[in-house]
């Protein structure tokens, strides 16, 4: 059996709450197990895009808190140096503090990695969901 590591994680209180409702709703017997089967999924999930090749269609969509300063404006200067892939945008409103933006993309596989990437990695934006097509 390969040597177990052990690292520490912060959660916000609601996200821990909620991920604790889950697994227990799911039969988990501990936050371990979940969390690497968690990290598993995420993984594979980014491998298998960063695996893509060719021109894809898609749809990036994202939640995010548009309380989070400066927010708003970063997404959207994103959106402008990926306009040549974007084919549209929707936003809306889902509380007063959250948004959904979804963003239709037609372009090279690695272009829409890329845009998904940018905006994942930005303080405020809470998940991402990236599904691609073979055109």
């Amino acid at each position: 059996m390969a040597k177990i590591v052990r690292v520490g994680v912060t959660f916000p209180p609601n996200l821990l709450r909620d991920f604790d409702e889950t697994i227990k709703r799911m039969g988990y017997v501990n936050r371990s197990k979940a969390v690497q089967d968690a990290v598993r999924m995420f993984i594979s999930e980014h491998k298998w895009l960063q695996e893509e090749k060719g021109t894809k269609v898609g749809l990036i969509a994202l939640v995010y808190d548009h309380d989070v300063k400066g927010l708003e404006a970063v997404l959207t200067d994103t959106q402008h140096e990926h306009s040549h892939i974007i084919c549209s945008t929707m936003h809306v409103h889902l509380s007063e503090h959250d948004c959904l933006e979804t963003i239709i993309v037609k372009g090279e596989a690695n272009e829409i990695k890329s845009l998904a990437e940018r905006i994942t990695a930005k303080k405020g934006v809470k998940q991402v969901k990236v599904a691609v097509l073979s055109i």
